[in-house]
């Protein structure tokens, strides 16, 4: 199970909106076969481990991180392979909590003779699933917010310089997190100030879609995000923007301008129209106004904060919210530390919504 699960955490971040899985196979205490589904369409990791095997596979134990599928979707169930190719064994991590699978797996082997044993080293695996459980259960997109502050919590100078706060070590490591994100958000105020790529700079890392909070449209036609076309970005404006303005980047293959339903845009439609679009986990890496933003809807997961071994000091220099803030802190939202790193001499602390 422990080499499942690795093969997952492999392929963490490029099988949306399917959940990462890693699958291995054992006849007479040996190894026959292995896999990860490494892309939605494709082979589940169970089918690619029991082919491996192929004649071995008879009589062997499957070990498998998540529940097998029992529905046709854009490939057959797992079950009935399983089943077909007369395995007898199957050992479970997790359960599945999406409304077709739910058990429904677990008990048509059952009832094929299959044995099945679930909860094999479950709290290891279960951090894969995170995002995806979230997604089915609300239909929204799991939300992480990065920032990084100095030691009395500034994100900047008064006059708004912020690079670099962290060392290279602290950046590289967020490029991680763009790989195992969907998507990237950002407001416009980061566009115009720093002209970012927002992609994903780590070999082989996968580049996530781009979300743009543009209210008015303000976008700039050399922009990074509009002119490189290393992968989409959505611009979400408001519902007044002008048609012809909005026509002026329809020549642009990989941009898509989305006209939300009031002049504002709401934070909770835009992660309602990308859920829709498959979209499962956002890594939000805006300012402190986009942060507030979510912040005052309750709308934060995970909040990864990296810290600096510096003080820059004074009333006016930004902090990671903005806003007003919350007047009791019964209010606040409440995280529990699931991890605290040291980057060379940054810190890292990564905690989660409480539920």
């Amino acid at each position: 199970m422990k080499l499942a699960i690795e093969l997952a955490k492999s392929v963490k971040g490029q099988t949306t909106p399917n959940p990462p899985v890693g699958a291995v196979v054992v006849k007479d205490h040996s190894i026959v076969g292995f896999g990860a589904h490494l892309k939605s369409g494709e082979a589940h990791a169970e089918v690619i481990a029991i082919e491996m095997a192929k004649e071995r596979a008879i009589g062997a134990t499957l070990y498998v991180t998540l529940e097998p599928c029992s529905h046709y979707g854009k490939t057959a169930p797992c079950v009935e392979f399983i089943i077909e190719k007369q395995l007898k064994k199957v050992v479970i991590a997790c359960l599945d909590e999406h409304d077709k699978v739910a058990g429904k797996g677990m008990k048509k082997l059952e009832r094929a003779g299959v044995e099945v044993e679930v909860g094999l080293l479950r709290n290891e695996a279960l951090p894969l699933y995170d995002m995806f459980f979230h997604y089915v259960g609300t239909k929204l997109p799991y939300v992480t917010v990065k920032t990084a502050i100095s030691m009395d919590g500034k994100i900047a100078t008064k006059t708004g310089e912020s690079k670099w706060i962290t060392n290279k070590t602290a950046r590289l490591d967020v490029h991680h997190y763009r790989h195992h994100h969907d998507a990237i958000l950002v407001g416009i105020h980061t566009i115009l100030q720093d002209n970012p790529r927002l992609t994903t700079r780590i070999k082989g890392g996968k580049h996530p879609i781009r979300l743009i909070l543009d209210t008015h449209l303000r976008m700039p036609m050399d922009a990074n995000v509009v002119t490189d076309c290393l992968v989409e970005t959505w611009i979400f404006v408001g519902n007044h923007v002008r048609r012809e303005k909005i026509e002026k980047f329809s020549d642009r293959d990989f941009v898509r301008i989305i006209p939300m339903k009031d002049e504002v845009v709401h934070i909770k439609e835009v992660l309602e129209y990308v859920a829709t679009n498959h979209i499962t986990s956002v890594f939000v890496e805006g300012g402190a106004t986009v942060n507030d933003a979510f912040l005052q809807q309750k709308l934060i997961n995970q909040l990864i904060l990296y810290i600096a071994p510096l003080v820059i000091g004074g009333k006016d220099a930004k902090t990671a919210f903005a806003g007003i803030g919350f007047e009791k802190l019964a209010d606040s939202l409440q995280l529990e530390v699931k991890q605290v790193d040291l980057l060379d001499d940054n810190v890292k602390i990564v905690a989660v919504r409480k539920e």
